[in-house]
């Protein structure tokens, strides 16, 4: 029974946590107890949230959109609000950065990365989003692409099941929301391991981050997160890395990476990823 009451109490502390920012790994819970929605749901302001949706990243913007809708208002936000933007032009409009001028919250659905990142990059849409999520007034939540926007450097596409090797991830910008990680996401569902590796191979000045499916780094503000959910963070720090050949290599050779630090995470785990410490 103590036991119980210890894991209740630590549950309450986590979901009544206010989270600027969470970076979901993709297919989180929409039908059950909706945990980490939910904890996004309470960061936003609970009952009091105005919720802005961009489902821009999806070939399906209205059915994306409206089924996230469906949830926060269930939950019952004050109000929610389809940000269903699919012109790059439109992210300057007053109808779109009024309502986001007073959002408590904005979540950011799955799709093409690529073709979010081209949408939204320099826009005032995107530098408005990171002055309220900077000054406190807005939790941001990205789940799938909306979690691999997020870094400075993403990854836009690849492979998975080999060897690491240059080939075998597509990199690119991010919109450095987060500018020191170097996000994967539905990791070990879809055996990325070998892609973030190439990734942080290319980029060993980030902290490579692997999300699992149902599973979201929640973010503290200061510097530190803890783990929502059902699977696990991977992290791949290069921060003592001796040695690789990735500069030397051709696109399809294997690399060599010596002297890497991983760790795996879950639930309720936390790490301080500006001093690459756990907690």
């Amino acid at each position: 029974m103590l036991e119980l009451k210890s894991r209740l109490a630590q549950r309450s502390m986590i979901t009544s946590t206010r989270y600027p920012v969470m970076i979901i790994g993709g297919a989180e819970d929409k039908t059950n107890e909706c945990d980490i929605l939910r904890a996004f749901f309470e960061s936003a302001g609970g009952e009091d949230a105005t919720i802005g949706i961009v489902p821009s990243a999806s070939r399906e913007p209205s059915i994306v959109g409206d089924r996230y809708f469906q949830i926060f208002q269930k939950m019952g936000a004050r109000q929610v609000q389809i940000l269903d933007i699919r012109q790059r032009d439109e992210c300057d409009e007053p109808r779109w950065l009024d309502i986001l001028d007073v959002c408590s919250g904005v979540f950011v659905t799955g799709g093409d990365q690529l073709r979010l990142r081209d949408l939204i990059e320099g826009t005032r849409l995107i530098e408005i989003i990171k002055q309220k999520v900077k000054g406190g007034s807005l939790a941001l939540a990205g789940t799938s692409a909306g979690a691999a926007i997020m870094g400075e450097k993403m990854i836009a596409g690849g492979s998975s099941g080999e060897s690491p090797n240059p080939a075998l991830v597509d990199l690119t910008n991010g919109l450095g929301i987060v500018p020191e990680l170097l996000v994967d996401q539905h990791f070990h569902n879809r055996n990325r391991m070998a892609r973030l590796l190439s990734a942080i191979a290319a980029h060993p000045d980030k902290l490579g981050i692997g999300i699992d499916e149902d599973t979201c780094i929640a973010m503290m503000g200061d510097g530190t997160f803890h783990v929502l959910g059902k699977g696990t963070v991977t992290i791949v720090d290069p921060g003592s890395l001796l040695q690789t050949n990735y500069a030397d290599t051709s696109e399809s050779d294997p690399l060599s990476l010596h002297n890497l630090r991983v760790h795996i995470l879950n639930q309720g785990d936390r790490y301080d990823f500006k001093n690459r410490v756990i907690l």
